[in-house]
Formats: C-alpha cells, sequence, structure tokens
C-alpha cells in the first residue's frame, strides 16, 4: 500500500512541476511560437536594404572578387594621381631627374620650416621668429638695439638659447630667402614689429600674403613686397593691418585691379600709402 501511495505522489508533483514550468517566463522563443506580421516586415526590410548598399563595398574587397598577389603593395589612400602616375610610362632624362630632385628638396624644406610648438615654449615667439629667420639667412633686429643681427659665416649667431623677456623684435628682413607658406607660422604674435620685408622671395605668394595679414602684427608700419609674386587679390588682405602706414611692391599700377586695391587700401588705412619698390630702393 504504501508503495502504490508514493507512486500517485511523484506522479501528482510531477504534473504539478510541469504546470509550473509552463507558466513561468522564458526569454527563449518556443520553437513553434509565430512571429508577428511587424517583425517579419522589419526583417524583410532590413535584408532588402543591405542588399541593395552591397554596392558600397570596393571592388576588390567583396569576398567573390578577384584579387591580385600584388595588392599587398597597394595604397590604402590612392588618389585619381597616383592612378595617373602609375600609368605613365618611366621617364628617366635628366630633365626629369632633375625636376624630381628639386620637388624632393622643396617637400623636405617645407617640412623643416613647420611650426614647431616646443621651440616657441622654449624660447618665446620674438626669440623664436629670430632664431628662424637668422638660421635662414635673414636678418633681425631689436627693440631698443640698433643693430642687425646675422648668422656668420658659418652659420653661427649670439642669441638667447631660451626666452628673455628684453628680446623684442622690431624689424625682420627676409630678403632672397627661400620662405614657404608653412614657415610663416613662426612669424607670428610679434607686439612691437614695425618693419617686415620679404624682397626678392620667390615662393611669396597671394596665400602667404594672406597669412602675414593675420600674423597678429599690432605695430607693423612698413611691408616691403617687391620682387614677389603679388596680385590685387593678396593686396586685399592687408586690411587687417591697423597701423600699415607703407607698403612698397613692384608697380602699383601694373593693372587696373592692382590700381584699385592699392586705392582702396590706403582709403581703409588711412594714411597708408602704396609706393613703386624703385622709389624707395633708389635713394636707399
Amino acid at each position: 500500500m504504501l508503495h502504490g501511495m508514493s507512486r500517485r505522489l511523484a506522479s501528482l508533483v510531477g504534473r504539478q512541476g510541469h504546470r509550473l514550468a509552463a507558466t513561468l517566463p522564458t526569454k527563449e522563443p518556443q520553437p513553434n511560437e509565430e512571429v508577428s506580421h511587424t517583425v517579419r516586415r522589419i526583417r524583410e526590410e532590413l535584408a532588402t536594404d543591405k542588399q541593395r548598399l552591397k554596392w558600397r563595398t570596393p571592388i576588390g574587397d567583396r569576398p567573390e572578387d578577384w584579387n591580385s598577389k600584388l595588392k599587398l603593395f597597394s595604397n590604402s589612400e590612392q588618389t585619381s594621381d597616383f592612378i595617373v602616375m602609375m600609368q605613365r610610362p618611366i621617364d628617366l632624362s635628366p630633365t626629369k631627374i632633375k625636376d624630381w630632385w628639386g620637388n624632393r628638396q622643396e617637400k623636405i624644406e617645407r617640412h623643416m620650416q613647420q611650426f614647431i610648438p616646443e621651440r616657441h615654449k622654449i624660447l618665446g615667439a620674438e626669440l623664436a621668429a629670430a632664431h628662424f629667420i637668422l638660421y635662414r639667412g635673414g636678418a633681425a633686429k631689436f627693440f631698443n638695439d640698433p643693430r642687425w643681427h646675422r648668422a656668420g659665416e658659418d652659420g653661427e649667431f649670439s642669441l638667447p638659447n631660451k626666452f628673455h623677456p628684453g628680446y623684442k623684435v622690431e624689424a625682420l628682413r627676409c630678403d632672397n630667402m627661400t620662405l614657404y607658406y608653412e614657415g610663416l607660422d613662426n612669424l607670428r604674435c610679434l607686439d612691437q614689429l614695425k618693419f617686415l620685408s620679404f624682397h626678392n622671395v620667390k615662393t611669396f605668394d597671394d596665400w602667404c600674403l594672406d597669412r602675414v595679414s593675420g600674423g597678429e602684427y599690432p605695430r607693423l608700419e612698413v611691408l616691403d613686397l617687391s620682387g614677389i609674386e603679388v596680385t590685387s587679390n593678396g593686396l586685399s588682405c592687408l586690411y587687417r593691418l591697423p597701423r600699415l602706414r607703407l607698403l612698397m611692391v613692384d608697380d602699383p599700377k601694373q593693372s587696373v585691379e592692382m590700381e584699385l586695391a592699392a586705392a582702396m587700401l590706403e582709403v581703409a588705412l588711412s594714411p597708408l600709402k602704396v609706393v613703386g619698390a624703385d622709389a624707395i630702393h633708389s635713394h636707399s
């Protein structure tokens, strides 16, 4: 009798256990559970969108595309210029080799003239600008000092190698230098600068002049742009130099646009005078 009672009790507990398990919530979907119409529609739309966007995968990166083993040497940042260059035949003529060497040297010099924050932290803006110019063959004059500082034949010059509050740049001569747009970032925040010359700097253009006009020279009075390729567009940027009094260019009347830009600049920065370089350099 006890054996029969234990079997009935086990059967009752089993049925209650199955009933309790059926009522408990579960996160796993049941195999026979039907998906709602909304869920099916969203899944179909996502699948359609993925199929439509397959064209965005670049050719050669899709699994079904054939790839050459030379892809290991490909450039991940290929542009149309790079593709055109690769399609050109190799030219080893002396002229092409000379041009290649010149372009390479220009890239190196542009890189060397880039702004170095550490140099300005150590020297300050004034001495950093003077070091930059003297190292490249220019000259600098400091406030309350009548001397023009230049580098010697060995390239050495006597200037402090750390910040000194007594050195304030009053004038800079960049004549005949190879000065690029990147290097002009080293000539900024010169509060006492009154004279600035870019005479015969062949690498100077309107973009360089635009950077000079925004170089924060609140006291700049004389600017020499003789011997450089400057147009009316570059000349118009100089309205940002509030105390400019004398501007020297090769010929302010070389074109109607140049003459008009000079006249408008004189009106905006009165009493500014835009004069031809010959009238100044011949007397000096």
